[in-house]
């Protein structure tokens, strides 16, 4: 596929307009994706979809991929790297997927940064690049080079591949999000991006919330069908009353509160990403839920893939 811009093919125009909207400028762009995936990312229907890729046609006479076939496809299937974490693999299909995204959900203590920091292993092993950002102090990179040391094959050279940021603040986010499409560019060996703890530099910023997380939907958008990015994502259960409109204060006293995740399905690029939730149960047992995938759609009443896990040494297996 070229680089040919997106904006000069003959499609209607909010067809473009959500393709520019959810991070997608060139032809290129497209490569890692299928008319399944892009009706998902884009929110259109599956013929628009379709079109889309019939627009980006080579001239007539030369040999086109299946409209159900993406161009990774061509080159066997879908690279997947262990979590760390076997019940949570086997919620995934296997593991992480190359060009997919992984957002997990749970209480304080439920082992979530634990998790997105022991993925990091199966990257390094692969002598692959990791941008691990921390934002509120959950996972320094001592524990990383822990990790990371623990495996029989370690090298004593495996945090040259890590780069580890922290970020505290929304306004620290929001410039890191403006540069990575730069840094990723800059650095194509780069597989797998961290975003630990994300709800926290979020939570204080409700009037610009909904357009950083707008505008991290678009950059993951791009980087995951462009670059074949892998992205971990790391959020706290948020509280909310049962009762009133769920603004502050207009809950009666006493009234019943309940955990859900800080983000909607819809923050990040819904044909790209696994939503998973971690429901403690005992200080040690619990189980994992697949809120919702690529290729699960949750139906109301219906009974979500779930995997049991129990915590031994601090280690969810």
């Amino acid at each position: 596929m070229s680089d040919r811009p997106l904006s000069t093919l003959s499609l209607p125009a909010p067809t473009l307009s959500a393709l520019a909207g959810a991070g997608y400028e060139t032809v290129q762009d497209l490569s890692n994706s299928t008319p399944e995936q892009l009706s998902k990312d884009l929110n259109i229907s599956l013929p628009a979809s379709q079109a889309v890729f019939s627009a980006t046609a080579r001239p007539q006479g030369s040999r086109m991929l299946p409209m159900t076939q993406s161009a990774a496809a061509m080159m066997g299937t879908t690279k997947q790297y262990s979590t760390g974490c076997p019940p949570l693999d086997r919620l995934l299909g296997g593991g992480l997927k190359r060009g997919f995204i992984l957002e997990i959900n749970g209480p304080p203590g439920s082992g979530k940064e634990q998790i997105a920091a022991n993925a990091v292993k199966g990257f390094v092993e692969s002598k692959e690049q990791v941008l691990f950002v921390d934002m509120q102090n959950m996972i320094p990179p001592a524990t990383i080079k822990r990790i990371l040391m623990s495996s029989p094959t370690a090298a004593s050279d495996g945090m040259d591949l890590v780069r580890y940021l922290a970020l505290h603040t929304t306004t620290e986010f929001v410039l890191f999000m403006r540069n990575l499409t730069a840094y990723l560019e800059a650095n194509p060996s780069t597989a797998l991006l961290v975003l630990n703890s994300l709800s926290f530099p979020l939570q204080t910023a409700e009037k610009a919330r909904y357009s950083v997380l707008d505008k991290l939907k678009q950059t993951l958008a791009r980087a995951c069908t462009s670059m074949g990015l892998t992205v971990i994502i790391t959020s706290q259960l948020g509280t909310i009353p049962l009762e009133g409109d769920g603004s502050p204060g207009s809950a009666p006293p006493g009234s019943k509160m309940i955990m859900r995740p800080s983000f909607a399905s819809h923050n990040f690029p819904t044909g790209r990403t696994y939503r998973v939730i971690i429901v403690p149960q005992t200080r040690t047992t619990g189980v994992m839920r697949l809120l919702s995938s690529p290729t699960h759609v949750p139906i109301r009443g219906q009974p979500v893939p779930e995997e049991r896990f129990q915590r031994i040494r601090g280690m969810i297996s």
